[in-house]
């Protein structure tokens, strides 16, 4: 199947919707090129894998600005497809929309990399709102300060002028979520930060989500993070109250 890309002569947002139902991708697509955003539509998990890692070159290193990836797509699933693109370091922040409202479905999307998560049966005003919010957590986080800033703890360092972090003195590849989230640890070193301080300042206080998301977040920075992430040295847990580093 052909990609179909609409309006793409204005200057926006480029979307790319992975969604086999072609009646629900028309209509999704439809409200997205309302609401401003360009949308290139694929209906094939392994053709939409394609054109992202086509995309990419010295000149623009990402052509698309979001995902919204449909869980059950031909040739290759969308959870398989997320879990792909992490592995391969793509950042693109990730909507996963699912046919289901399984609590595990959810979580399993966030552990592979998803940036969030939507049941299929949600608003389109809904679905908008969070394309939006995903948009401007991923370009603040990423966007440069004025001024440069590093953070130690341990034999983590983090560079906030950079985007990068190390540990022992080799690159760790974490996402935008990911590395939001350990700078909000190690700008608050010593301090215990609870789930909700967390869900507020990193996700922001227009996420409509749970805690629980917190939780997902923090265990899969901690299999990167930790030598032994079930006895953690670097993010603890301090229970009733929340975590700490340091």
């Amino acid at each position: 199947m052909q990609a179909t890309t609409l309006n793409p002569t204005i200057k926006s947002y480029e979307v790319l919707l992975v969604q086999a139902d072609q009646a629900q991708s028309d209509l999704t697509k439809a409200n997205l090129y309302q609401a401003g955003f360009n949308v290139t539509a694929i209906a094939d998990g392994l053709q939409a894998l394609n054109l992202i890692r086509s995309s990419h070159n010295r000149e623009t290193p990402v052509k698309f600005d979001l995902i919204i990836l449909g869980r059950i797509l031909p040739k290759l699933g969308g959870l398989d497809l997320c879990r792909l693109l992490r592995q391969e370091g793509n950042l693109i922040p990730i909507l996963l929309v699912s046919e289901t409202t399984d609590e595990h479905d959810r979580v399993v999307g966030l552990e592979i990399g998803a940036d969030d998560y939507l049941a299929q049966s949600v608003s389109d005003r809904i679905l908008i709102a969070r394309c939006r919010a995903l948009l401007r957590r991923y370009h603040a986080v990423w966007q440069p300060p004025i001024v440069s800033n590093t953070l130690k703890f341990k034999k983590l360092t983090l560079y906030v002028e950079e985007c990068r972090v190390t540990l022992s003195n080799q690159e760790i590849q974490l996402s935008p979520k990911e590395f939001a989230l350990l700078r909000e640890f190690m700008q608050s070193r010593g301090r215990v930060l609870s789930r909700a301080n967390l869900l507020e300042r990193v996700w922001g206080d227009d996420y409509i989500g749970d805690e629980k998301t917190v939780e997902v977040y923090i265990r899969w920075l901690r299999q990167k993070l930790e030598p032994d992430p079930s006895c953690p040295q670097y993010i603890t847990t301090l229970r009733r109250f929340g975590y700490r580093m340091g």
